[in-house]
């Protein structure tokens, strides 16, 4: 179990593997806990974060010749990924899927889907037990209601699992705006178009800084 204070408790690219798990038009439709559009937002950010900084990012879907396909600006980012489709309601009893996240090496599992008191509450407190320390992405994530969302997370929160928005997954993996060996300012920017006001506005100190200043000290 990863240490809950002090640096060793921040996630890092080098660490981390994603699972996003059930963003489909049927989870949509009864996602109430946030305005749909909101969470596509926040987790094509989170999921073009991950690529940004090499994150394993595994996709899977439930059912999805009735729920239907992934939507497609996850896609458009792995588009050679075939996402996993499942029956079982906890992916984490999808051994395609456990596979998949053991394959990578990396012990901390950060989870986003639909819907938190079901999708994402099973899986997490699932593979928590197996030595996985388990982020769930709560803004990434949606349930049927605001309180059943609220109630998931607070579920989890009590079996050691640790809820986290995309901007802070982002802003762990990048730690320092200098760091360019793991992701590229073009991707930097990329993601942070999805942050909102604050989006904007990083976006607007990398147009200054980039900016050349006019040199006045010739007559």
């Amino acid at each position: 179990m990863s240490p809950k204070t002090g640096l060793e408790a921040l996630l890092t690219p080098e660490e981390s593997v994603l699972l996003l798990i059930d963003h489909q038009p049927y989870q949509f439709s009864n996602l109430n806990s946030h305005e749909p559009t909101m969470i596509v937002n926040n987790v094509v950010g989170l999921a073009k974060a991950a690529k940004g900084f090499g994150v394993p990012t595994i996709l899977t879907t439930v059912v999805e010749e009735r729920g239907g396909n992934l939507i497609q600006p996850l896609q458009d980012l792995f588009p050679d990924q075939k996402p996993i489709n499942r029956t079982f309601i906890n992916t984490w009893e999808d051994q395609r899927v456990v596979d998949a996240v053991k394959a990578t090496g990396r012990k901390k599992l950060i989870i986003a889907g639909l819907w938190t008191e079901i999708c994402v509450a099973m899986p997490a407190l699932h593979a928590a037990a197996e030595d996985f320390q388990v982020y769930v992405v709560t803004d990434a994530s949606g349930g049927t209601s605001a309180e059943a969302h609220d109630m998931a997370v607070r579920r989890m929160v009590q079996a050691g699992i640790i809820p986290i928005t995309w901007q802070v997954t982002f802003a762990e993996w990048q730690r320092d705006w200098a760091r360019t060996n793991l992701i590229s300012p073009e991707d930097q920017l990329a993601t942070l178009a999805h942050g909102g006001a604050t989006g904007v506005v990083t976006a607007w100190e990398f147009q200054l800084l980039n900016t050349p200043v006019p040199d006045t000290t010739q007559a």
